[in-house]
């Protein structure tokens, strides 16, 4: 560390001269934004990695899914395509112990669990921010303490400037195999305390890329395909209400609405690429914040929602005597949060919040079991803060009944989930932190992990998850050069225990889910940024990083077992090294960017032998993007090339990842 220090020193020293008279020309609004995130980021308990806007502008990211890959210790599951199922584990733990916040709400699935993160477009996203453990805030639903890592999605909200009451922002995304994604903002300033908004977004792809067939090893022979069956169409809007009431009472209304229908093309198998089946889905909800200080003691925040999506399965093919299988979901959710805080002193907070839902299921299939789970989440935590240390230290209350309408339920689940974590501040002149924390938390089976067909099984207990973090961080504004640098390290120990696995019980046509799986994780997470002024108007933002994942399953040792031949092997879709890139050239007349995302050898099973194994890969994109203005209206152009050196490879075994591919971006803002 110091040796970093000391040449990037080194190197401000004889540009100081030269650099002073340009300091106060530099004081940029959106760096004081940015290194506020920074700071904040490094002084947390436990790992938070986020994103701005205008990073987000610069990483070639369609949709959350491009963005989040971006995030060291992320996992993303990627079937390709622009309609191809994505999500998102964070440190091997499985996507269902990932929680997904919209403006501070979660996002559920109480079906499987786990969020499609591909739904979430980036066009009206303001940051986007990812908590490894338990995020820093105190003050949040108790929902956000139940999960080993929270996602959180922060949307636009109306800035009214200069005297205007009304904003319009318009875009149109075009590119390679059919793209076409044109939305509109609209916001509107309803007298001095309200504002409306409004959001639409329409996105559809043939999503024929050409690719590689092999029809064994790369040394093989092989042939030049397009996936089939790719087609997507989606369809999003949304409706805010803001009230603005005073700088300690603020109140928030939205309305959401997704659709998509997309084709799900099939593995690449030997002279087989067709598919024919077809997933719709549809999504609805109404979601309401409100916080209020009533004084700088005592804090209140109430939040509700209404959840409502339906999917439908078609496989016009099946060869059954039905001649086709066609399912179809529905689901509901009544939601209801209340959080207090209160600031005992001016450096010790404590929060109590507690949470009620209800979600129930319905299908049509045959003697489906009709499910229905309330749940009472209630969170006390607390916080102390003084300018060497932070302190934070919560415990979770889970109090879960199930019913069904046909057969047996799974009955009452009950927990307490402890958290601590702490970070020291050495140095009292530099930002320099020492961090831990430790937590113990759980999910519970999803729904088709207990109802579904002759897999259910309502006897499964909740997956448990132990988490172990130590890390160092350390930002500095270095001089007119360097304007900031900050670097991260985490060393991480996860156990899973009582990990929900299926087995094939009668025959391998006939499975069950049980408890039955452990893995050890073991694993560090670097990260990096760096800013460096080459000349005022001209400068290049600079972040990465770099993960390595030792996760093992082990289950069982006895190698007469099924469990015993993937002992001590890497779980599947886990690779030992991944990482990401990012290099941005501002300029006055245009931006270029560059990112990189990288990931070593991986297995598509648990057992670890040559057969198994998916080769690493390198995907490199660049892009140029340039406004425009003109009187109130300014405009703004992008090109991207994506995925440059056109590698054909696979994220999911036999689903091939897009080639290269050119995507231009047109938008006005008023």
């Amino acid at each position: 560390m110091k040796q970093v220090i000391s040449i990037l020193f080194g190197v401000c020293l004889p540009l100081a001269g030269q650099a002073q008279s340009d300091t106060t020309a530099y004081a940029l609004p959106e760096v004081t934004v940015t290194d506020a995130h920074r700071i904040r980021e490094v002084r947390a308990v436990a790992p938070v990695q986020s994103l701005s806007r205008e990073e987000l502008e610069n990483l070639h990211a369609l949709q959350l899914s491009d963005a989040v890959k971006h995030f060291s210790g992320v996992t993303v599951k990627d079937y390709g395509g622009v309609g191809g199922l994505k999500t998102v584990s964070v440190r091997s733990l499985g996507a269902q112990h990932t929680a997904i916040g919209y403006d501070g709400i979660a996002v559920t699935d109480c079906q499987t669990g786990q969020i499609d993160i591909g739904r979430f477009s980036l066009e009206n996203v303001d940051r986007v921010a990812l908590s490894n453990g338990q995020d820093n805030n105190i003050f949040q639903p108790a929902r956000f303490f139940a999960s080993a890592g929270i996602l959180h999605i922060e949307t636009l909200a109306p800035k009214f400037e200069d005297g205007k009451s009304t904003h319009f922002h318009a875009k149109v995304k075009t590119g390679s195999w059919g793209l076409a994604n044109p939305s509109l903002r609209l916001e509107q300033k309803l007298g001095r305390k309200w504002a409306l908004t409004g959001d639409a977004e329409w996105m559809s792809s043939d999503g024929h890329y050409p690719f590689t067939l092999y029809y064994g090893d790369e040394d093989d022979v092989s042939s030049r395909e397009k996936r089939q069956n790719t087609k997507v169409q989606t369809l999003r809007a949304e409706a805010g209400l803001y009230g603005l009431f005073s700088d300690r009472e603020q109140w928030r209304l939205k309305a959401y609405y997704y659709q998509s229908s997309r084709g799900l093309p099939a593995a690449t198998t030997y002279y087989y690429n067709h598919s024919n089946q077809h997933l719709w889905d549809k999504n609805a909800f109404v979601q309401s914040n409100y916080r209020k200080e009533f004084n700088r003691r005592f804090a209140l925040r109430l939040a509700g929602k209404w959840n409502w999506s339906y999917q439908r399965y078609l496989d016009p093919d099946y060869k059954g005597s039905t001649g086709q299988t066609e399912n179809n979901y529905y689901q509901q959710e009544y939601y209801l949060s209340a959080s207090a805080l209160w600031r005992a002193l001016d450096n010790l907070s404590f929060s109590l919040a507690t949470d009620g839902s209800v979600n129930r299921m319905n299908a049509d299939l045959r003697d489906f079991a009709k499910p229905m789970r309330y749940s009472w989440l209630t969170a006390l935590a607390g916080k102390y803060v003084t300018d060497w240390m932070t302190l934070s230290a919560s415990v979770l209350a889970t109090w879960v009944h199930e019913d069904v309408e046909r057969g047996s339920s799974a009955g009452m689940h009950r927990k307490l989930s402890p958290y601590i974590g702490v970070s020291f501040k050495p140095f009292a002149a530099e930002e320099f932190h020492v961090r831990f924390f430790y937590k113990d938390i759980f999910r519970l089976p999803s729904f088709n992990d207990l109802y579904y067909g002759q897999t259910g099984n309502i006897n499964l207990k909740p997956e448990n998850a132990r988490q172990l973090n130590v890390g160092i961080t350390y930002t500095k504004q270095i001089c007119d050069f360097i304007p900031y640098l900050t670097l991260t390290a985490d060393a991480y120990v996860n156990r899973v225990t009582d990990k929900i696995v299926a087995i094939p019980t009668k025959n391998l046509f006939v499975w069950s889910m049980v408890n039955l799986g452990k893995v050890d994780i073991k694993g560090v997470d670097v990260t990096g940024s760096l800013g460096i002024r080459l000349h005022e108007g001209y400068s290049l933002n600079l972040s990465g990083n770099y993960t390595y994942q030792r996760a093992l399953d082990v289950t069982n040792p006895d190698p007469s077992t099924t469990e015993g031949k993937t002992y001590k092997h890497q779980i599947a879709y886990t690779p030992r090294v991944s990482g990401s890139g990012q290099a941005v050239l501002e300029m006055p007349w245009a931006d270029l960017s560059y990112a990189v995302l990288f990931s070593g050898k991986r297995y598509m099973l648990g057992q670890n032998i040559a057969e198994n194994r998916l080769p690493g890969y390198t995907d490199h994109s660049v892009s140029a993007r340039r406004e425009f203005r003109l009187r109130d209206v300014s405009a703004s152009v992008a090109v991207e090339v994506l995925n440059v050196a056109d590698k054909n490879y696979e994220i999911v075994k036999n689903f091939p990842m897009p080639g290269r591919s050119f995507r231009v971006t047109v938008g006005i803002n008023y």
